[in-house]
């Protein structure tokens, strides 16, 4: 502020310009008291914004000066300086916010660019809060699409090349729907020329299910199953004949069923196929089979891919196969089968039966649908709980076989009841009029019922052979 003169009188007033006026100092209003006005109004330091516009705008009313609206904004340094222009014009009681432009987005900074000093940072803080359209958001720039030659490129250099094996089929060829194996499914897919696939149903789901637990690896050792039961007529010969040829099917392994019943046994006539030699002639060549050609000539096995050992058919001779002679066959056919069942004969006390209960993995015990049948099977778990077998208890199997027919007026649903309060499965072979005949068993011939329980019991005796 300029000094003042102590006569009173301003120093650059002319005495001789009568135009000028000789009011008193207090009256006139003065340049330097509307700066010093402007000056000393107390202010917020952290207060920008509308009221410096309101401060400035009533100095240029009274001076007449132009209005710089930037210089109530906060400095900074002279790189990071906005380009702030003026805002528009708005009423009085809403202060108009100037708008700063935009900067470029860059998505990669130049090497030489200086870096940002901590005042450019606040100032870009400050204008980002006061003034959001004066800070634009950087625009990222979205990356092309990758090209199918970028793509091997960039696999070939994290993974480097391929092998022949990453030529699969899931990867070369086109995934197409199963169609249906059977059914009114199947009718429809053929008819539609393979426009309509619904798949198959929930039953053949099912059976697919039970036929991939049979078709599972055991190992190199060979499991074996005897099929027992103290009392003739129940359709022990069936169940094995059944089980023996669901198993040799689906597995990829090699299955044998072996008669070791004393007495005459009926294993190769429900069997396909035409045996030429027994098991008491394996046991006396045994010392002269040491492959598994020379094995195929002592079975049979026409028709259908399970092998079959037969009995003699003379009783007198039948009686010399004891527990030395049914060692001695299974120490062969252990060499080139996986899995041997053995059809046992009714009487538990025989000495075969001592060599046959010691080499078991698991046991199937079949019943019939009569009282005196159902009776007789659960004195055979009696039998081995009381020979300390309580393991192959556990783990048997009950079969009900119905598959014969049964005029009686038993209720099986009891028998079923009862059996499974002392083992874990049982299960039901329904009446099947191919079974009844009583002659060869052929599979396709079987009733969807009657197949599905096999299955199903096949399933089961894999499962304990693991």
């Amino acid at each position: 502020m300029a000094p003042q003169d102590p006569s009173g009188t301003r120093p650059d007033r002319d005495p001789s310009d009568d135009s000028q006026s000789d009011l008193p100092e207090t009256d006139s209003p003065r340049e330097e008291d509307h700066a010093d006005a402007s000056v000393s109004v107390p202010r917020d330091p952290e207060v920008r914004g509308s009221d410096d516009h309101e401060v400035a705008a009533d100095h240029g009313a009274l001076t007449g000066a132009p209005v710089d609206y930037t210089s109530s904004l906060p400095l900074g340094d002279a790189d990071a300086d906005a380009d702030i222009s003026a805002p528009p014009a708005v009423p009085p009681s809403v202060p108009a916010a100037p708008t700063a432009k935009a900067p470029e987005a860059s998505t990669t900074p130049s090497p030489h660019a200086a870096p940002a000093s901590p005042a450019a940072a606040d100032q870009a803080s400050d204008l980002a809060g006061w003034f959001p359209s004066a800070v634009a958001a950087p625009q990222v720039e979205q990356p092309a699409a990758e090209t199918a030659e970028a793509r091997s490129a960039r696999r070939q250099k994290e993974t480097g090349p391929e092998t022949a094996s990453s030529l699969t089929s899931e990867r070369l060829l086109e995934v197409t729907k199963r169609p249906p194996v059977d059914g009114w499914r199947k009718l429809l897919h053929t008819l539609s020329f393979g426009y309509l696939n619904l798949g198959d149903s929930d039953a053949v789901r099912i059976r697919r299910a039970l036929e991939h637990r049979i078709s599972v690896r055991l190992g190199e050792r060979t499991r074996y199953v005897p099929v027992l039961s103290r009392k003739g007529g129940v359709g022990k010969t069936t169940v094995t004949t059944l089980l023996g040829m669901t198993l040799a099917q689906v597995r990829e392994d090699r299955i044998i069923a072996m008669d070791a019943n004393p007495d005459r046994g009926t294993l190769s006539d429900r069997s396909p196929g035409k045996a030429d030699f027994t098991a008491r002639q394996l046991v006396q060549n045994r010392f002269m089979v040491d492959s598994f050609a020379q094995l195929s000539s002592y079975v049979a096995r026409e028709g259908s891919r399970l092998h079959v050992l037969a009995s003699d058919t003379d009783p007198a001779v039948a009686q010399a196969f004891d527990d030395a002679d049914y060692r001695a066959v299974t120490d062969i056919l252990s060499r080139y089968y996986s899995i041997v069942l053995t059809d046992s004969g009714t009487g538990m006390v025989h000495s075969v039966m001592k060599g046959t209960l010691e080499k078991a993995d698991a046991v199937v015990l079949v019943s019939g649908g009569s009282v005196d049948e159902a009776r007789l099977a659960s004195e055979t778990l009696s039998w081995l709980e009381a020979h300390g077998r309580h393991d192959l208890v556990a783990s048997a199997i009950v079969v009900i076989n119905l598959s014969s027919g049964n005029g009686t007026q038993v209720n099986v649903t009891e028998i079923e009841e009862h059996f499974r309060s002392r083992v874990s499965t049982v299960v039901r072979i329904p009446y099947d009029r191919h079974l009844a005949e009583g002659s060869r068993v052929d599979l396709a011939r079987l009733k969807p019922a009657t197949r599905a329980a096999v299955v199903e019991l096949a399933a089961l005796v894999v499962d304990e052979l693991q």
